[in-house]
């Protein structure tokens, strides 16, 4: 029988190439052209990245309890366009049972910049 996690394995050094690192959302906009209900997202990953752009599927979380909120994203994706915005940084989440995405949220104590490791 098959292990997929065996199966998925990679190695430490490739993980480190995933730069994951500590976001505030500062902005959140309405997002009417997506295909999935979506916002669109402005996060501040600090004074060496700055505000990056984001398209997120997180609805089931209202406006005004995104803005404010740290968040991590993986900042060294390349852009993608997601209809008329570019998308720039992947903001991280699980998916619930029921199809929702639930946000990875750090420590309140992390800051802007913070990188996972």
């Amino acid at each position: 029988m098959r292990d997929p996690l065996v199966e998925a394995q990679t190695s430490f050094e490739r993980f480190l190439e995933v730069d994951v690192r500590v976001g505030r959302i500062v902005e959140v906009e309405e997002f009417p052209e997506a295909r999935k209900p979506a916002w669109k997202l402005r996060v501040d990953f600090g004074e060496e990245l700055g505000v990056k752009r984001s398209s997120a599927q997180i609805t089931n979380y209202p406006r005004e309890e995104l803005v404010g909120r740290l968040v991590l994203g993986v900042v060294n994706f390349p852009p993608r366009q997601v209809g008329p915005v570019r998308s720039e940084v992947l903001v991280l989440g699980t998916y619930a049972q029921d199809g929702t995405v639930l946000l990875v949220s750090p420590s309140p104590e992390a800051q802007p910049g913070d990188r996972l490791g």
